[in-house]
């Protein structure tokens, strides 16, 4: 007898509510929810093949631990004490910051990985952070701090209502969209185009996305920031600026004025390849249309200039008055954000409160660039202690970092390595120890992260598909034992964890004049919390304190977990709407436009306007069918356009001797690699494309149907020296690159 299941979608950022089709414990199809309340029955092949992900039979069932140089299948237990034996010596010896964490791009997409590694760090109290933010969208999360006070406060694009959508470095159509999240963003872009609205692509590629627009620049790598800067300084120059509703909430207008005076039209044309008239043009269009939203990704934030060319965006969309109102880009209001507190000053942002050991990087939001991973392993200095031992969290490095051959050959120098992962891949199989975590039908899903930056505000919830296979442990349970064991408490009950962290939470929300249990006693709420579990527990605490929440009977009306629960599809929590001056924490209380170090940064900009690069440089790509480096393991989502190719313009080619199909050298500063060529007219001239995430060519992994068609590691191409100085982040595009034919 087959049975139907829901089950929110974990493996983009669209989020889709999902129906699965179950027989037995086999997850055995997945078809759209139609009636899910945000994404209306909208599903990807990534969603389709929901069973062949959820299936997978290399992912791993029991935990592994290195015995006589060979990993081999141990009880929980055995596991568990292996971790102890190997982290707590090494934390005792030289410190937490000898430990490291390296975080991956699936934490975001699980309960676990949102409830679990902050608390996992703190008590471990190492500074060696490490995650995908660096080699993605820490630009953005930095230029949000600094304009806002707010790392996390990141305005998304009113897809629904706006009139004027300027996409830069992204291509929605392919990635189904990021820190943007929305379920057929497809038919959005198509709906925009139905009312009468504008699209505007700037991509160096003629993506799919490009194709639907009704303009495609295509500009080259890495010069976003300068043509936006042009884009602001002709807004200045024509008398376009209006704040409209946001002028009480911004200062240093004249000052940013002033700084964006030298970067005209005229100054930026030849680096960015685009005529000076129609940067004008551009400029006019968005200052002129009812309403306009400017937003831009992964391509313009792994660039030289990532910070400034994030900051950018949200500096268009407030001179043109488009920030925080309909049809704008607005802030988010996500069920389990904090109790909203009262409008005003608050600490602000701070970049560099401590930096890497050796190359002196500066931290941002807590982090440390994932590009020096390696060489705060491998390379020793008078200041601290190397990096002796690690834990990475669904966390590919040696494909996703720069230069994964030395960061490959710096994990097999660590004292210790715990890897929580579901397979044996290229960064897992130097672990001494593996804890591979369920498949997602048998874990729950909230999406705490991608809430926040949705296009409607909702909130739905899914219970495990599929009871826990005997023999499996809950991803929560992995990570709740893993905290006690590396904190001296190993053996202890998982559920202290849970237990702490709400007890913690509780007894400052009881201390807040603003919250709307102010003075109640902890343990009398915590004794009211529903769910049949820790993390159950403390989503309903979060949605109770949260901005839609009962407040524990103040609002009987509001959210918690079994209401939540009595609606399978999800609560629709309304449209976007204006939210200022809530959101801002800086230290004035106001959007501060010019924050010191975005000022500090812009002479380099300058200087950037008289490079003309004269060889090939490279840009990255992504795959409708794809996602970083986790799913070229079933055999739907690979093949067909989902291949690791060098796109070539046909001119470029003609000029290098390359011919379509046939192997192709490329070297860059950190090595060489060859894939077979793919001549087409949609890269620009000058533009060399790989995409990233491939190389499933090391042995010692249980990827089978990866190795069969294992791709490159465009990120060998890298020697992880280019970085943007604000954020960390790595440069991964715009990058120089040399292509010959293969003998």
């Amino acid at each position: 007898m087959s049975r139907t299941a829901l089950r929110i979608c974990p493996l983009c950022e669209a989020t889709c509510g999902l129906t699965l089709t179950i027989e037995g414990t086999r997850v055995a199809s997945a078809r759209g929810d139609r009636d899910d309340v945000f994404s209306n029955g909208f599903i990807c092949p990534k969603g389709a093949s929901f069973g062949a992900v959820d299936g997978d039979p290399d992912r791993l069932r029991t935990p592994l631990v290195r015995r006589d140089g060979e990993l081999r299948e141990a009880t929980w237990t055995e596991a568990f004490d292996a971790v102890a034996a190997g982290l707590r010596p090494v934390v005792e010896r030289h410190g937490p910051h000898a430990v490291g964490m390296v975080l991956g791009n699936p934490n975001v997409h699980t309960m676990a990985g949102a409830l679990y590694p902050t608390v996992l760090l703190a008590a471990l109290g190492t500074r060696s952070l490490f995650t995908a933010s660096t080699v993605d969208q820490m630009p953005k999360h930095v230029s949000s701090g600094l304009l806002f006070g707010d790392a996390n406060a990141i305005p998304v694009p009113d897809l629904d209502h706006t009139d004027h959508l300027l996409l830069i470095g992204a291509n929605p159509l392919e990635s189904n969209g990021s820190l943007c999240t929305a379920p057929d963003f497809p038919g959005k872009l198509k709906a925009l185009k139905a009312r009468g609205g504008t699209l505007t692509v700037i991509d160096p590629r003629r993506t799919r996305t490009a194709k639907l627009a009704d303009r495609h620049l295509a500009i080259r790598p890495g010069t976003d920031a300068l043509l936006l800067a042009a884009m602001a300084q002709v807004l200045f120059e024509e008398g376009l600026v209006d704040l409209g509703e946001l002028s009480p909430h911004v200062q240093g207008i004249d000052e940013l004025r002033d700084a964006v005076r030298d970067f005209t039209p005229e100054s930026v044309e030849a680096a960015c390849d685009v005529d000076a008239a129609l940067v004008r043009t551009l400029a006019r269009e968005l200052a002129a249309a009812p309403t306009a939203a400017v937003y831009a990704r992964i391509g313009s934030c792994t660039v030289p200039h990532g910070t400034l060319a994030s900051w950018l965006v949200d500096v268009l969309n407030i001179l043109t008055g488009n920030l925080d109102r309909p049809g704008g880009a607005l802030f988010p209001q996500a069920a389990t954000d904090r109790t909203p507190r009262p409008a005003g000053p608050g600490r602000g942002f701070a970049l560099g409160r401590w930096h890497s050991r050796v190359s002196r990087h500066p931290e941002a939001k807590g982090e440390l660039p994932l590009s020096a991973l390696a060489e705060e392993i491998d390379t020793a200095t008078d200041e601290g202690t190397p990096v002796r031992a690690l834990i990475t969290v669904a966390a590919n490095p040696v494909l996703s970092a720069p230069d994964g051959d030395r960061l490959d050959k710096a994990l097999d120098s660590l004292d210790f390595m715990v890897s929580v992962d579901p397979y044996l891949n290229e960064t897992s199989r130097g672990a001494d120890v593996v804890l591979p975590p369920p498949p997602p039908s048998q874990s729950p899903h909230h999406d705490f992260a991608f809430n926040t930056l949705a296009v409607r505000n909702q909130v739905r919830y899914s219970r495990p598909a599929v009871p826990l296979e005997p023999g499996r442990m809950a991803e929560t349970e992995i990570l709740a034992r893993l905290t006690l064991a590396v904190t001296g408490m190993h053996g202890a009950d998982p559920s202290a964890v849970d237990d702490l962290v709400i007890g913690q939470t509780l007894g400052k929300a009881v201390q807040e004049p603003h919250s709307p249990v102010h003075g109640r006693d902890p343990e009398e709420l915590a004794a009211q919390l529903a769910g049949e579990s820790g993390p159950e527990r403390r989503l309903d605490l979060m949605l109770r304190l949260g901005p839609y929440g009962d407040g524990f009977g103040a609002h009987p009306e509001g959210l918690g977990l079994e209401r939540l629960l009595a609606h399978p599809h999800g609560i629709d929590l309304g449209p976007l709407r204006s939210r200022l001056p809530q959101p801002l924490k800086t230290r004035s209380g106001k959007i501060e436009l010019l924050p010191q170090p975005i000022a500090d940064d812009l002479p380099r900009l300058r200087r950037a306007a008289a490079e003309r690069p004269t060889g090939l440089v490279l840009v990255g790509r992504r795959h409708l069918r794809s996602n970083n480096s986790w799913m070229h393991n079933v055999p739907a989502l690979t093949g067909g356009t989902n291949r690791c190719t060098v796109q070539v313009h046909p001119e470029d080619a003609e000029r290098l001797g390359l011919r379509d199909g046939e192997p192709v050298r490329v070297k860059g500063a950190g090595g060489e690699i060859t894939a077979p060529a793919e001549v087409t007219d949609g890269v620009r001239r000058g533009v060399v494309s790989i995409p990233h995430g491939w190389g499933h060519d090391r042995p010692g992994t249980r990827l089978s149907h990866a190795s069969t068609d294992p791709g490159v590691n465009v990120n060998q191409l890298l020697d992880g020296s280019l970085l943007d100085p604000l954020s960390g982040n790595a440069v991964l595009n715009g990058v120089p690159v040399e292509l010959s034919p293969l003998g």
